[in-house]
């Protein structure tokens, strides 16, 4: 078996770092397919904060009161410090058809940001229609979270206009626009502080990784080693810094793990949080998410299987084992049989950095590997329900796609899309295809 790895995933394994899984052993008995698992003990958490603010109507709307109101926000004010902003509201199946803007002011400071658009459309980043958790009473709309870094004073302002098929007669007086969904409220997350750094429980002894691909691929083959050598097209394990070593607190998300059947395919996101971030608070930012995920928008865990920072670090996402196939929120109407993967930042207008690209090649050569799929081909997925594909539908897709492939979105932005190509070439690659 070592002979075998070493021949097909080459020299490579031995020069990359991994970090530990606890994966079952073989007397252990597996869950089945979609079913919960029982979570580990909570761990010490990192302290971090929601401060949630009720939005009121804005000028002339304020003799209107909320329900008509189709401006809503609130002026400057001093606030507890946060590092990251969302709007959330009642109804998760309401759409916000409308802009927001945020200005905020660095802490300690009388300095104030330009207004910053945040990303209104993010129920296509949710758990599958008809599942339980997409169908949670705690599950509420929300925009995309946006990352400001440290400060301690907020504006905001919604407004409400046409959906886009309208605008045009909106123009003309034909039509209004729609209002604003009921109980909109803004979200200020403090991340907390850092776990402390170089912690040696995160990381992996040198030349690890390649028992510990091997360890992984016989896993997923359910203990059968023959079976793993009959697929050898996988990619070294890569670098992976766990919950805990972004400083995950274990007590926000759900107690129970779900899985599903195997990992067909990767759709790649953008986090659409921005890029005013350094590489330095992108567990921070992580946090943030995770936080903003959990305890604003109602969702079980972070909605993510993996984060990718532009520096190319990769981070485990969904708790349940890094490699498992563990049931993530990310694209709706495809989250079975598939994994998320998210790029820290927006890329509609930006180039994602070359280590970006890298990162998504060797985390995607590697998870996908271990289930037997080819980075440059296809497979079929069918489809939970979306505005693309009707539910049940058995539809075609690459193996590693961009979140528009499934669903109807600017997701994962148009410049990190065009660099699908070269992500699908070098994992390949790297599985020695």
């Amino acid at each position: 078996m070592r002979g075998f790895l070493a021949s097909s995933i080459g020299v490579t394994c031995a020069a990359a770092l991994a970090l530990p899984l606890t994966l079952p052993s073989s007397g252990a008995r597996a869950a089945a397919p979609g079913a919960p698992s029982a979570a580990g003990p909570a761990t010490e958490g990192i302290p971090g904060r929601t401060e949630s603010i009720p939005l009121t109507p804005l000028g002339s709307d304020r003799a209107l009161g909320s329900a008509g109101a189709r401006e809503q926000g609130l002026g400057r004010r001093d606030v507890r410090p946060f590092s990251l902003v969302g709007v959330v509201w009642n109804d998760p199946e309401a759409e916000l058809h409308g802009t927001v803007q945020v200005r905020t002011r660095a802490t300690g400071t009388t300095t104030w940001s330009e207004w910053q658009p945040v990303e209104t459309h993010n129920h296509e980043h949710t758990a599958d229609p008809g599942t339980p958790e997409h169908d949670a009473d705690t599950v509420r709309g929300s925009t995309a979270p946006l990352w400001v870094g440290d400060s301690d004073g907020v504006e905001i302002r919604v407004r409400a206009e046409a959906p886009p098929a309208t605008s045009r007669a909106l123009a003309t007086g034909a039509a209004t626009a729609t209002p604003l969904p009921e109980g909109l409220r803004l979200e200020l997350v403090d991340p907390g502080d850092d776990p402390p750094p170089h912690n040696p429980r995160h990381e992996a002894p040198p030349g690890s990784s390649e028992r510990q691909t091997e360890d992984d691929l016989i896993a997923t083959r359910g203990g059968d080693a023959g079976q793993a050598q009959a697929r050898p097209y996988v990619g070294p394990r890569p670098r992976i810094i766990t919950r805990k070593g972004w400083g995950a607190d274990e007590r926000l998300r759900e107690r129970k793990f779900a899985y599903t059947k195997t990992v067909k395919a990767a759709f790649i996101h953008h986090s659409a949080t921005g890029n005013n971030y350094r590489c330095s608070q992108s567990a921070a930012a992580i946090r943030s998410i995770y936080r903003f995920h959990v305890k604003s928008s109602g969702w079980r865990d972070i909605g993510y299987n993996f984060v990718v920072d532009k520096c190319g670090n990769i981070y485990e996402g969904r708790a349940g084992g890094v490699a498992k196939p563990v049931l993530a929120a990310h694209t709706l109407g495809f989250n079975s049989n598939s994994m998320g993967i998210a790029v820290l930042g927006s890329y509609s207008y930006s180039t994602p950095p070359k280590a970006v690209v890298t990162a998504i090649a060797r985390l995607t050569a590697w998870k996908l590997g271990l289930y037997g799929a080819n980075p440059r081909g296809t497979t079929y997925l069918k489809s939970g329900g979306g505005n693309l594909y009707k539910k049940g539908r058995n539809v075609r897709l690459r193996v590693i796609s961009g979140h528009r492939d499934g669903f109807a979105t600017e997701c994962p932005g148009g410049r990190l899309y065009k660099k699908l190509g070269k992500a699908r070439t070098t994992s390949a690659r790297y599985q020695g295809r």
